[in-house]
């Protein structure tokens, strides 16, 4: 007859894992975005407004045609979702244009294309 083996049985503590307990942060918005829906052609007119471009520059820059920006003029129709974002891009490059009226300001925007033109992002 074979003998069974006997287990022993061993009695080790758990280890405790250890909690990370850090505060909770909370992220805000900036800036409230726009949404789509709601950008009408009122809407870009004010931001038009901020700079002397023509439709035909503007229809350029929203890579449009010139009579799709005025079908939009006549409906005051909402912007589709691609021009939304770039009438928006615009709009804050308009507002932050102010710090170019400093040397500071241009210097900056030189270094900063220079660090483009060199790959040598920051």
């Amino acid at each position: 007859m074979a003998k069974k083996a006997k287990y022993k049985k061993y009695h080790t503590a758990s280890p405790k894992v250890p909690k990370v307990e850090e505060p909770v942060v909370e992220y805000k918005s900036l800036k409230k975005a726009s949404t789509v829906m709601d950008f009408s052609y009122r809407k870009f007119e004010k931001i038009a407004a901020l700079v002397p471009f023509t439709q035909k520059e503007w229809a350029n820059i929203l890579n449009l045609s010139e009579r799709t920006l005025q079908r939009y003029s006549n409906g005051n129709s909402s912007f589709e979702g691609i021009y939304v974002d770039r009438i928006l891009h615009v709009e804050e490059l308009i507002l932050n244009f102010e710090s170019l009226y400093s040397t500071r300001g241009i210097q900056d925007i030189i270094d900063e294309l220079g660090r483009i033109q060199h790959g040598v992002y920051i």
